[in-house]
């Protein structure tokens, strides 16, 4: 024995070949969470007629908050292209959210002869891999290992041939998307190069390159549209493509392509890939909890950061919301999913990634400057939330009077980001048609949902108001955010819609779940105590604390009906629905009548049975919406949630972890100690100093000590 090597196993002790063998938290992250169906009654509370949403998210290959997301399709027009129980491939496609749109240019590698209508090949799970950064699967019809990597603006495919003696060809199918495709276009570029473009929703421009030349392009005719089809000249290597994407131009895309992959290896980029997440989860370490729930944490914590996505060219370039190119002195992002996150992936994107957050909030700056308002995604004004949360928590870089001048603008004129703002104004509600036979479909202004979330909006403007020394705004908007207890029935003691007369709308039932009409999409038992901001108030309406605290277990404990049946709307305790965001604040509710472990019991059910759902443990409750639903997971698992988004503040409850480090943005770190395995809260320190009540300020949490939560 030599001795060094003598040497070695000295130092290879017990201990030490038990570090080594210690997993990073990249190594816990299953890219497939989320792909697979819910099926079972039990667990969606209604025998569903359609595959129900349960998570929508793509397993394939991106880095943080990229511009480009390499993910195979298994279905186009599903919600993120992928579904599990499904057994062909399609495509490769380099766009994606989750949201039933993107899949943009969508690359398939094939062998001898192409049959323009029937080219999808099968595959199996058993030879299917994915990682951070990386998805591989073997394509059974062609014999062909696939392998996918990325980097911000640029995809990486690598073919390995099983049968090198058949023409290799690569099927470039720019008729169909997610989304309604409007045109493309594709030529060759060169021996070894192709470029084109795509239209749908938006433009999006590609160039690529290959390690073999182009034998020739053929252009099949399918019974629905033309299919280009690639041919390479013979080889017995992999075929690899390298492939820049841009929102710009096909020449920005080749500078995005050259910039970022240039001569990079696939081992390198694949490589970087993972490195680029493992010091963005690494951000979070925990310890003391199960394999399983560190599985589920860290597959939150990735899942959480692919949305919003990077729009901006290497250059600076990106097109704005007029269709101009713009030349920018920040990275410019896709609008967030706002109705969904401001809850609470964007307070973590803002803890954890704050330059991007910061270029997001530009990027709905400079979208309000060209249309006069900052605009919102889907429903209610949140970007106040999420702007004015953001800058109470510290982050700059932006310009927050022209975002405050812009959200002053949408919270008092028609016409832009809140609809039916006058009568709001006016009336201190919005009301709703009265209508004899509402089912879920029935169209109306959703008035309860938007009042209540107007007033939460109107409390985020308050207190940006009141940041900037504005008082005049400050006390007008704090009076608006009252206006939730104009939509509360004392009679029902829940919140009803009011006709325009102001009148109660007479049809009413509130299990009953509508998608626009009187609530969005919720019924009543999901929408009646949202007041994050006057949760006090709220409780006032009722005839007392145990009066309120008895509605609230009515809203855990009266049973789904499963004759009830709306499309996003399932995965229920009582009435309470995991499966879709509006209630996801309620289980806090408790801590306001002094029954905190009421709530831990909630919320430790929720986790326990609500993520990694179904047959293979691959679910989700309902649809991810751009990381919300993962980032809930990510926040109670840690012991702290933010209650009222825009109030830079956190409610604290029982970890799952006994230990969590939280690597903060000034080189920080926050160390959150669970003792004992309780569900109520004895006591709470913090830096050695005990906390009144249940809550942490932002400011504090940055001084990077201890906060310790006994219970029993």
């Amino acid at each position: 024995m030599t001795k060094g090597l003598a040497a070695l196993l000295v130092l290879l002790t017990p201990t030490s070949l038990c570090l080594q063998a210690q997993k990073r938290p990249v190594d816990y992250v299953n890219t497939f969470l989320g792909t697979a169906p819910l099926t079972n009654p039990a667990d969606i509370g209604f025998t569903p007629p359609w595959r129900v949403w349960a998570g929508l998210v793509f397993p394939g290959a991106s880095v943080p908050n990229a511009m480009v997301q390499l993910s195979p399709v298994t279905r186009f027009g599903s919600g993120a292209g992928y579904e599990y129980e499904n057994r062909q491939i399609y495509a490769f496609a380099h766009t994606n959210k989750g949201h039933w749109n993107l899949c943009n240019i969508p690359l398939l590698p094939v062998s001898g002869d192409v049959n323009p209508d029937d080219f999808a090949s099968n595959f199996s799970h058993k030879q299917e891999s994915a990682h951070p950064g990386y998805y591989q699967v073997y394509l059974e019809r062609y014999g062909i290992n696939a392998e996918l990597t990325s980097t911000l603006r640029t995809g990486y495919h690598r073919y390995t041939y099983t049968d090198n003696s058949r023409p290799k060809k690569l099927i470039v199918n720019l008729a169909v998307s997610n989304e309604r495709i409007r045109d493309w276009k594709f030529e060759q570029d060169g021996d070894n190069a192709f470029k084109g473009y795509q239209i749908a929703s938006e433009k999006v421009f590609f160039y690529a390159l290959s390690n073999y030349k182009i034998a020739g392009i053929e252009r099949l005719k399918g019974a629905k549209a033309e299919l280009p089809v690639v041919d390479f000249a013979d080889g017995v290597r992999p075929v690899e493509i390298k492939i820049g994407l841009s929102f710009v131009s096909t020449a920005n895309a080749k500078e995005n392509l050259e910039r970022e992959l240039g001569n990079k290896s696939f081992e390198t980029v694949k490589a970087n890939a993972s490195a680029a997440w493992e010091a963005l989860l690494s951000k979070i370490q925990v310890s003391g909890g199960t394999q399983r729930q560190k599985e589920l944490f860290y597959s939150c914590l990735y899942r959480s950061f692919l949305w919003p996505a990077l729009r901006s060219d290497v250059n600076g370039d990106y097109t704005d919301v007029k269709g101009g190119v713009v030349k920018g002195a920040f990275e410019y992002y896709t609008l967030p999913s706002l109705w969904d996150d401001y809850r609470n992936k964007l307070v973590l994107l803002g803890m954890i990634s704050p330059d991007v957050t910061v270029d997001v909030i530009r990027s709905l700056i400079d979208r309000g400057e060209k249309t006069g308002f900052i605009p919102t995604f889907f429903h209610g004004d949140h970007a106040s939330a999420f702007i004015a949360g953001s800058y109470l928590r510290g982050l700059r870089g932006y310009d927050i009077k022209s975002a405050y001048n812009l959200l002053l603008r949408n919270a008092t004129l028609e016409g832009g980001t809140r609809p039916y703002i006058s009568e709001y104004m006016d009336k201190g509600y919005i009301s709703d048609p009265d209508i004899p036979d509402p089912v879920v479909e029935t169209k109306g202004k959703a008035g309860v949902t938007k009042t209540l979330e107007y007033a939460y909006d109107d409390y985020s403007v308050a207190l940006l108001a009141k940041e900037l020394g504005d008082q005049t705004n400050y006390d007008m908007f704090m009076k608006r955010s009252k206006n939730y207890k104009n939509m509360f029935d004392p009679s029902t003691e829940l919140m009803r819609g009011r006709l325009d007369n102001g009148d109660w709308v007479k049809n009413f039932n509130p299990e009953y779940p509508y998608y626009e009409y009187m609530y969005r999409e919720a019924n009543a038992w999901q929408s009646s105590f949202f007041a994050p901001h006057d949760t006090e108030g709220l409780i006032g309406l009722y005839k007392s604390k145990a009066d309120f605290e008895q509605h609230l277990d009515s809203l855990f404990t009266i049973s789904w009906n499963p004759n009830y049946i709306a499309e996003n709307i399932n995965s229920f305790i009582g009435q309470y629905c995991q499966g879709n965001q509006p209630d996801h604040g309620f289980a806090y509710l408790y801590y306001f009548v002094g029954k905190q472990a009421k709530s831990q019991a909630i919320l430790n059910k929720i986790m326990s049975r609500f993520y990694g759902m179904g047959d293979d443990g691959l679910a989700l409750s309902g649809m991810d919406d751009a990381g919300e639903m993962s980032s809930w997971y990510v926040f109670n698992a840690i012991g702290l949630y933010p209650y009222s988004p825009a109030d830079p503040k956190y409610i604290v409850s029982v970890p799952l972890f006994q230990r969590t480090t939280f690597r903060l943005n000034e080189g920080k770190t926050l160390t959150i100690l669970k003792k004992n395995s309780g569900e109520r809260i004895t006591n709470i320190t913090y830096g050695g100093q005990e906390i009144e009540g249940y809550f942490v300020n932002h400011s504090d949490i940055e001084a990077g000590k201890e906060l310790v939560i006994t219970t029993n």
